[in-house]
């Protein structure tokens, strides 16, 4: 017979903590190689007597102490000594975890402290000391408690009970005070405190310990992973849903039957739309945790189509926050139109799911998305669910007008206009300086002022009016003002342009003159501001050839565009400037010649300009170029 070279990993902890559930995930993703020892009553035959006359009379009441301690240690051994078949084992309850429960059995029923009731424990196990001692070196001790205080601890382990009788109340509480003993005498390898996480959060500590005990174990569970359940009645836009956020927002879009059905067959059940919720749920979890480990680039990811009220339920209490349920709420007769099927398929499909509790999965949901709307609509909606996980909320700092370094009556002008729109209630919701003006660059005759406003549409004409009213007292200056409202910022229905201010807003480089008391902005990531920032880029070499085919191109416009393209450009190297002048400095820096006077005389010299502007303008377009293609026979 071949010996296999087994780990143990026990697993301890107090009532309601998980250490169940944590070895069957644990088990059912390390495959073949990997084993669960089962129930302790298992492997002593007295069990079933004991079950037979009630468990709980017979452990606190008239059960002999003595035959207490010789069931429990007897079941604890005869698991040990049990022949292994895989290279990892896992046993729920340690050897730690008979002294616990044993001591906290004896401190009941006898009515000792703490310390005594740990003595009389030992005498009880005196006989099988020898035995257990080699059992517990064998185990790799992982505890899970629910928290580092054992009174506290003891109250989430009630908790969970529908109902708690004074008797299992102490158990519980002189079992939380064992245990607690036992970490401070070292008796656990490995201590996980569970504390409000969900399941999945806590399998991953378990993973990232255990995989440097056995590569056996893997290495992580869904690290960092968002997942948007699709839920909703037949047509209700579900797939349309999963395919906008693939193709639009980098989701990965799996099916949750192709799921289920290949981590049963791992699991060798046959039909795992017979087996319980909770069941169906965990395989659900497993089929996506292998899908996302070999995939392992993908982050976010779409699961389409719920239709089990209990199974979603429990799949939520696993993934907790890093799942999104939407379910999708269309008309009968909306869906009848938008379905490939008539109206008694509808029907007939959607009395199906009814039986499954697809219609009450609404009840569970994160987002109900009323899907009786356009397409438009329903992918804005789709847009501002994606970019709350990526992009989040936070609050602005503002700075005073006067630390822009501006123009007296520009100042003037701006104080003005923040009494106007920021009284009660407020016609705006921000407002920022931007470009030169915003960083104390701004030059008379050459800068406009540029304002980026957040505010409803319903403040359009006010604003309007307030502006006419003031309009004299910026002396000239043109006025670029920009509005958008909340929902086009969490939306992203933005140009890349008013994007990179929202990002510049969030990461704290542009400081607004003033925002509503508990206004939040979503702060779009750096990825993001530079991917579409290429959308800039191609509408500024447009203009520069705009401007370089006119008979007198504006120089201004030129210079300024041309820098623009320059940014641009510059943020793929990493690299991010916010001036005209340090942009074209930084991107000539790498042509030869003498790249200061062609960037000053470009403001204004034609000649000058059009240099610069063609020379910024032939390395974007070298970004596109088509190598020369290679003829055959020749050696590159």
């Amino acid at each position: 017979m071949t010996t296999v070279d087994t780990t143990t990993i026990a697993f301890s902890g107090p009532d309601n903590v998980g250490k169940t559930k944590q070895i069957g995930i644990l088990n059912r993703r390390s495959g073949p190689d990997s084993e669960a020892t089962g129930p302790l009553d298992h492997y002593d035959p007295r069990w079933a007597a004991i079950k037979d006359r009630g468990m709980g009379a017979w452990w606190f009441d008239d059960g002999p102490i003595e035959e207490v301690a010789d069931v429990l240690a007897s079941s604890y051994l005869g698991r040990s000594r049990r022949s292994a078949r895989t290279a990892i084992r896992f046993m729920d309850r340690g050897i730690p975890m008979l002294e616990a429960s044993l001591a906290a059995t004896v401190a009941v029923r006898e009515n000792l402290d703490a310390a005594n009731a740990a003595q009389r424990t030992q005498l009880l196990l005196k006989p099988y000391q020898d035995d257990l001692r080699a059992a517990e070196d064998a185990e790799y001790g992982v505890l899970l408690l629910h928290h580092e205080d054992p009174v506290s601890g003891t109250a989430r382990s009630l908790s969970y009970e529908p109902s708690v009788t004074r008797v299992y109340a102490d158990y519980q509480r002189h079992l939380h005070e064992q245990i607690h003993r036992l970490v401070r005498d070292g008796r656990f390898d490995k201590t996980v405190v569970v504390g409000g996480r969900r399941v999945v959060a806590v399998q991953d500590e378990i993973r990232r310990h255990l995989h440097q005990v056995s590569p056996v174990v893997p290495a992580r569970a869904l690290p960092g992973v968002r997942i948007v359940a699709l839920g909703g009645m037949s047509e209700s836009g579900k797939s349309t849903a999963g395919e906008y956020l693939r193709v639009r927002h980098g989701y990965g879009r799996l099916k949750i039957g192709h799921l289920v059905e290949d981590a049963a067959h791992r699991s060798g059940i046959a039909d795992p739309y017979r087996i319980g919720a909770v069941v169906q749920a965990e395989l659900l979890l497993d089929g996506l945790d292998r899908y996302c480990a070999a995939h392992h680039f993908l982050d976010r990811v779409t699961i389409e189509s719920l239709h089990d009220h209990a199974s979603t339920a429990e799949l939520r209490r696993m993934l907790g926050d890093q799942l999104t349920i939407v379910y999708l709420e269309t008309s009968p007769k909306i869906r009848e139109e938008r379905g490939t099927a008539g109206p008694a398929d509808v029907v007939e499909r959607d009395a199906v799911k009814g039986r499954r509790g697809a219609a009450a999965i609404s009840t569970l949901a994160h987002e109900v998305v009323n899907n009786n709307g356009s397409r438009l609509a329903l992918e804005r909606r789709l847009d501002r669910l994606a970019l709350a996980r990526r992009w989040p909320l936070r609050r602005p700092v503002t700075a005073p007008v006067n630390s822009l370094g501006l123009p007296v009556n520009l100042e003037s002008y701006l104080s003005a206009l923040l009494d106007r729109v920021t009284g009660t209630p407020p016609l705006i919701d921000l407002l920022a300086v931007t470009g030169s003006g915003a960083r104390g660059k701004y030059q008379h005759g050459w800068s406009d002022l540029d304002i980026f406003v957040v505010a409803a549409q319903e403040s359009t004409s006010r604003l309007r009016q307030v502006l006419a009213e003031l309009e004299s007292e910026l002396g000239g200056v043109k006025l670029g003002l920009t509005i958008v409202t909340q929902d086009e910022c969490r939306t992203g229905a933005l140009s890349s342009r008013l994007l990179h201010v929202l990002a510049l807003i969030g990461s704290g480089a542009l400081l607004p003159l003033w925002y509503s008391p508990g206004l939040a902005l979503p702060a779009p990531d750096a990825a993001t501001d530079v991917g579409t920032s290429v959308e800039a880029g191609i509408q500024a070499a447009v203009e520069i050839r705009r401007q370089l085919l006119k008979g007198t191109p504006d120089l201004r416009a030129l210079f300024k565009v041309t820098a623009l393209l320059a940014k641009v450009m510059l943020r793929f190297t990493g690299v991010e400037c916010a001036s005209d002048d340090d942009a074209l400095a930084m991107f000539l820096h790498r042509e030869p010649g003498d790249p200061a006077d062609l960037r000053s005389d470009a403001r204004d010299d034609r000649r000058k300009a059009e240099e610069l502007a063609h020379s910024v303008l032939g390395h974007w377009l070298a970004t596109m170029s088509s190598p020369e293609p290679v003829r055959k026979g020749m050696v590159r």
